[in-house]
């Protein structure tokens, strides 16, 4: 499992990938992150037009039972595969 340093500086890697995700990565990433940070969604959906929100909190909500621990590691993953893809 993914230690709380690992997910804070995959958290900061993040931030200096040579090309910025598409959507899809962004969202899952952004999923990840909440969940492993704060555990299942909270609060209610975002109102329809409200877009961005929705997207949010529906890809958050996906993980919804993952342990923090899990999402943890499959941040700190996906931030690794993230690195490889936009190497070059």
């Amino acid at each position: 499992m993914a230690s709380q340093e690992q997910f804070e500086d995959a958290a900061k890697q993040v931030q200096n990938l040579p090309s910025r995700p598409g959507n899809d990565e962004l969202l899952q990433l952004y999923a990840l992150y909440k969940q492993g940070s704060e555990g299942d969604v909270k609060g209610d959906r975002p109102g329809f037009a409200d877009f961005a929100g929705r997207a949010k909190y529906d890809a958050w909500a996906k993980q919804k039972g993952k342990t923090q621990d899990q999402a943890k590691q499959a941040y700190v993953d996906m931030v690794e595969g993230l690195k490889k893809k936009y190497a070059g």
